[in-house]
Formats: structure tokens, sequence, C-alpha cells
């Protein structure tokens, strides 16, 4: 079984999973943001494994990009989808099918797993320990091996496929991105206004570190001041790695009280 991993991780969660999956089952493991021909690699592999972090219910908008981009390619292949997700995401892996006209690709299996919390700055959502990280990423890796076990022996899992899971996947997803069958998010969705949600404050040193990591190159370095271009996912990574925990996203005014490292 020859399998091409391609992933987008913000913050390190994914990351953890995809290469822990890959080395498992000897797969070819590359990053969306990577500079590769990925038209070539998808056309010489059979399987592909997504792995992305749910964004409520929904795939992060880069990664449904990349999926556009290339979505002749893909037909006709087999899929696997692996989620990070904080909690509970409903049908987050199954949502993935909906850029595809029916029975385009095949899932072969679907896995939400559970991974650190890596939000910072809403009150509500409290730092995680030591011990809980190192607890919830010992969970994820029994479960991501036991995913490459079974996938192995041949057998077929759809985490998020049923109605109860659609159901409850839909009330905060359809908020968050609008339709889950268009690649650009609904004009008055959450998602849309979150684009222009980041917030540079005083105390911002003009490091550039952040300019640097921007996944879709929406924070530019100009005129010795970070400039947010209107193209934020809400990705959390520029949050995270601010050595000045000066920028928030979403048009949240409070500073992040902690940032997320991932453990390697």
């Amino acid at each position: 079984m020859v399998v091409l991993t391609l992933y987008f991780s913000a913050t390190g969660n994914t990351k953890y999973i995809a290469k822990l999956f890959s080395r498992k089952m000897g797969a070819k493991c590359l990053s969306i943001e990577a500079g590769t021909d990925f038209a070539c690699e998808i056309k010489n592999h059979d399987i592909i494994a997504f792995c992305y972090p749910i964004y409520a219910s929904r795939v992060p908008r880069n990664m449904r990009e990349f999926v556009a981009k290339h979505i002749t390619m893909l037909k006709g292949k087999k899929i696997i989808i692996l989620i990070t997700q904080m909690m509970f995401s409903g049908d987050g892996a199954r949502v993935f099918t909906d850029m595809f006209e029916e029975r385009a690709v095949e899932v072969i299996y679907a896995e939400h797993i559970n991974m650190p919390n890596n939000v910072g700055n809403i009150p509500f959502l409290r730092k995680p320990g030591d011990k809980a990280i190192h607890k919830k990423i010992k969970k994820a890796k029994r479960k991501t091996l036991q995913t490459c076990d079974n996938i192995k022996k041949g057998i077929v899992k759809k985490r998020g496929f049923s109605w109860f899971s659609q159901f409850l996947g839909s009330i905060q997803g359809k908020v968050w991105q609008g339709s889950s069958k268009k690649t650009a998010p609904g004009k008055f969705s959450a998602e849309h206004i979150a684009k222009s949600g980041v917030k540079i404050h005083k105390n911002c040193n003009v490091c550039g570190l952040c300019a640097k990591i921007c996944p879709v190159k929406n924070l530019k370095l100009e005129q010795n001041k970070i400039a947010a271009k209107g193209n934020c996912i809400v990705c959390y990574r520029c949050v995270n790695r601010c050595p000045k925990r000066a920028i928030t996203v979403m048009r949240l005014p409070i500073r992040p009280r902690w940032q997320y490292k991932c453990p390697k």
C-alpha cells in the first residue's frame, strides 16, 4: 500500500499526527505549504491521506483552495481523512467530501483525533497543563497507530459520516463558513468576517516573524510595521509564535494569555 500524506498544520498538532501516520504507513509526507509539484505527486499515488485541523466543523480555507486547485487530479483516488480537533467536530472528516462530485473519490478511512487546545485568547478555554498535554498526545498517538493497523487490515471506518454527526456539524459549520460545497466562505459568514479580523497591538516589536510564517501571506512587513492584508484563515500560528504576544485574530481585543507549543 503506497500512500501520499498531504497535510496542513498551523501550530503543530496536525503535523505531529501526519508525521506519525506517515512513518507507520511508510507514506511520503508533504505539507501543502511546500514548494512541490503536487500534481505529479498526486498522479503517482492511488491513495491520498489528507490531514488538517477542523475549524467549526469545516475544512480550513487554504486546504479547500488546495483541493480546488487539484480537483481534477484527485478524481478516482482513494482517500484517507484524518482531522485534529479540540473536543468534538461533528462531521469534520465527512465535510471534506463535499468539495467533490458524488463518487469522485472513494473514502477508505476517516478519523477524528483529539489534540490539546491551542487557543490562548478566549477566556473560557483554559491553558492545558503539561500533564494534560502529555496525556492527550499519548492518547492521540495510540489512536493514530490503531488507525494505521486498521487500514493495513482493510478495515473501513468513517468517523463523522452518520446523519447525527452531520446534523451537529452543520449547526456550527453553516455559521462559520456557509455552504461546505464552496471554496470561498459565504459573504456573511464568521469565516469571511474573520479574514479582516487581525489586530496588531502596540507592543509589536516588528521582528517580522509573523510575516515569515503566515501560511496565506496575510501579514506583511511594510514601512517598519506589520500590515494585515485581509486574508486571515484564523489558524493561530502567528498568535502562538509572536514573541511579544502582540497579535490577535477574529477581532478579539484580548491579547493571548499563553501560547501553545506542540510537543515534538
